[in-house]
């Protein structure tokens, strides 16, 4: 993580909290319970939630037991998942009747909050290259009661053309670096081997879902790590391309923009509309979105 000194505001403050243990954190599943009631059976149950200022369907939770061991969690209730990743669908704001790919789509957090934000109207294509990780999403899209989504299982760089969506997600396969709260190997940062390889799988990614988009509708890319190989210099290589402005985007927490250029390469002033989160930032996990607009 030391070549990130550089770039990390308040590093000590950073260090520090990546050795701190990550609550878990739940958002309530919409399509099935309102927030209050599934606060009313949980805490009835002997956990303590705590709701998020920033987003009403969440709660950070404290138990005696595993937050997925209950009964409310086998009926789709609800669906752990880390704070920062909820960012990304926030982002892309589906809307009900529109039609959204979600092109990296297991194990499906980001899908069935993206079905929710739909209301389970309309189309939502869910799709992952990975056999054991379909049997997750599909599990996870039953569970939680999603009706509006066709599950595909194809290379995300060679989906079809086919059909123009309203919006697409790439939250794309990365090098994790954000989640070293909860896999502390990661402390000292991903191999920069693992880190270019992803890139230019990242890379192929975010141009293609540009071409699966309308002119007009909107592409959000995401990441779980603080690489900006893997991040900035993604999104640079996509907006080369000649398809897609960069939007600014303000989301309800604290964080940091994205970066002009590090460790001599150059990524644009224009890349200050992305955003980084830190896990100190609000006692999260770290991340980036950029949300990206098909002009032609």
């Amino acid at each position: 993580m030391d070549r990130y000194k550089e770039i990390i505001p308040a590093w000590e403050r950073f260090w520090e909290t990546l050795h701190r243990p990550l609550s878990p954190v739940i958002r309530t599943n919409t399509l099935r319970i309102s927030p209050l009631e599934l606060q009313k059976r949980l805490e009835a149950k002997g956990f303590r939630l705590e709701p998020l200022p920033w987003d009403e369907t969440a709660f950070k939770v404290e138990g005696e037991i595993p937050i997925g061991n209950t009964v409310e969690h086998w009926l789709g209730y609800y669906y752990v998942q880390e704070a920062t990743q909820a960012f990304p669908v926030r982002a892309l704001a589906p809307r009900p009747g529109e039609r959204v790919l979600d092109l990296c789509a297991a194990p499906g957090g980001k899908t069935t909050q993206i079905a929710q934000l739909m209301e389970n109207k309309g189309l939502l294509v869910a799709n992952d290259p990975a056999p054991k990780r379909l049997r997750a999403l599909l599990a996870n899209l039953y569970r939680l009661g999603v009706l509006c989504a066709v599950v595909t299982g194809l290379r995300g760089e060679e989906f079809p053309k086919g059909i123009h969506f309203d919006r697409v997600l790439v939250d794309a396969p990365c090098s994790a670096e954000g989640t070293a709260r909860r896999h502390p190997r990661l402390r000292r940062g991903a191999p920069l081997g693992i880190i270019r390889r992803m890139a230019g799988l990242q890379k192929r990614l975010l141009s293609h879902a540009l071409k699966l988009v309308r002119p007009g509708g909107i592409v959000v890319y995401s990441t779980c790590t603080i690489a900006p190989e893997e991040n900035e210099a993604v999104v640079k290589y996509a907006l080369d391309q000649g398809l897609a402005e960069l939007l600014p985007w303000e989301p309800p927490v604290p964080y940091s923009p994205g970066l002009t250029s590090f460790s001599g390469e150059e990524y644009g002033p224009e890349l200050k509309k992305a955003v980084r989160f830190y896990p100190h930032h609000f006692d999260s996990e770290g991340g980036f979105v950029a949300v990206l607009k098909r002009t032609s």
